[in-house]
């Protein structure tokens, strides 16, 4: 019997909805979320996301709830396994990342570190 291995990034439905009408009037296929993971904030690292016109040579290219998702391959150790979700509630609105390889994060939400790669840690100001 074969294991399903863990994708590296899922996105709820909610998210999934929110980006596809984001998208709603591009006529680009090729159309796709870009995820990656720099060093910065207080926990070492961020996440960072954008829609992207096309993937680019060193990219994974997935598919998560029917969108296109590019991940760079720096990224994918620091992601694997992670849940896209888009909120909306009266502190605002905006995607969050709930990611099983962060053992510590920051206050401000887009911050983590991981047991391997600690990153340099930073202030939590913007």
């Amino acid at each position: 019997m074969l294991e399903q291995a863990t994708p590296v990034v899922n996105l709820t439905d909610a998210a999934a909805t929110k980006l596809r009408d984001l998208t709603k009037e591009e006529t680009n296929a090729a159309i796709g979320l870009r995820v990656y993971v720099y060093s910065g904030g207080c926990s070492g690292y961020r996440y960072g996301m954008m829609l992207e016109d096309a993937p680019t040579a060193e990219d994974r290219i997935l598919e998560a709830n029917g969108v296109k998702v590019y991940v760079d391959g720096q990224s994918v150790n620091l992601l694997q396994g992670s849940e896209i979700d888009y909120v909306d509630t009266l502190m605002g609105a905006g995607f969050t990342v709930n990611n099983p390889n962060a053992v510590t994060a920051c206050g401000c939400g887009s911050s983590f570190r991981t047991a391997d790669e600690a990153g340099q840690a930073r202030s939590c100001a913007h």
